[in-house]
């Protein structure tokens, strides 16, 4: 299996892989949380929809990309929704499902549209480069760096959007748009290599999967790492040693990962490990 990740393509795919699943792992612990999955669902597509509207006006995607993204962020940062016959997740979704319908008019219009689309979903992790890498980790090492240095405002603000209590939370929150913006980043960045989908099941499997299996904020965020780790890992395996799409084969590793944990924990009746 080692022998596979000597080719250059491979380790970098790898590398990439493990970075962003790592972080997008530990921020999926709050958007769990939270109750807001689709968020990185719609920042990611919002981030592609910038890179669509670069496309189709034959602009820079990276800088649009960017600028539509936090645009995202400082908005979806607003939403809080208090009409109990509403949940945030449905505005949200509203969101994700225009911005798709946008980018995929506007990705229709390009040379090579069907393509695109399939690298918009699914990402292109073998043709990333080192230089790809690099900047990478330097935006996530500060992106982490933050939410090491203030988890605590991050997890209390965390756990009043748990328990629905955000009435003092106030119309502007500068630790909630901070939060929105450093998930924002990550995904701006994740998205243009790993895709849409494998940077959504990076941020909600790994953390629903540990939170199956275990108690404890710090035993939580440990086991999402790990199983983020292994996604990436055995994913990448079985995309070379068996011709498969990188992306998906990555999405489907997490997704029999997430089994295994549903299995384990009804055979348990409850999370055991402390």
């Amino acid at each position: 299996m080692l022998q596979l990740f000597t080719e250059g393509f491979v380790l970098n795919a790898l590398l990439v892989s493990v970075l962003m699943g790592l972080l997008l792992a530990y921020l999926g612990v709050h958007v769990v949380a939270r109750g807001i999955v689709f968020v990185d669902l719609a920042l990611g597509q919002i981030s592609m929809l910038g890179v669509a509207v670069a496309t189709y006006l034959e602009s820079s995607p990276t800088a649009i990309a960017i600028v539509f993204t936090l645009v995202g962020a400082f908005v979806l940062s607003f939403i809080k929704v208090t009409d109990k016959r509403l949940k945030q997740e449905a505005i949200i979704g509203i969101v994700y499902a225009f911005t798709s319908a946008l980018t995929v008019l506007l990705i229709s219009k390009s040379a090579h549209g069907e393509s695109d689309i399939s690298e918009v979903l699914f990402g292109s992790l073998f043709t990333v480069t080192q230089s790809d890498i690099m900047w990478m980790a330097i935006v996530f090492a500060v992106i982490g760096i933050v939410h090491v240095v203030f988890r605590r405002r991050f997890f209390e603000l965390t756990t009043k959007f748990e328990e629905h209590d955000v009435d003092d939370v106030g119309f502007f929150n500068a630790w909630n748009f901070l939060f929105y913006l450093s998930i924002g980043l990550a995904i701006v960045l994740a998205v243009r290599v790993g895709g849409v989908i494998p940077v959504f099941a990076f941020i909600v499997v790994p953390p629903v999967a540990a939170i199956l299996l275990t108690r404890g904020r710090a035993a939580v965020i440990a086991l999402a790492l790990a199983v983020s780790v292994a996604g990436s890992t055995f994913g990448l395996y079985t995309s070379v040693q068996f011709d498969f799409p990188a992306g998906s084969s990555i999405v489907a590793v997490l997704g029999a990962l997430f089994l295994v944990a549903a299995v384990v924990r009804g055979l348990r009746g409850s999370p055991a490990l402390r």
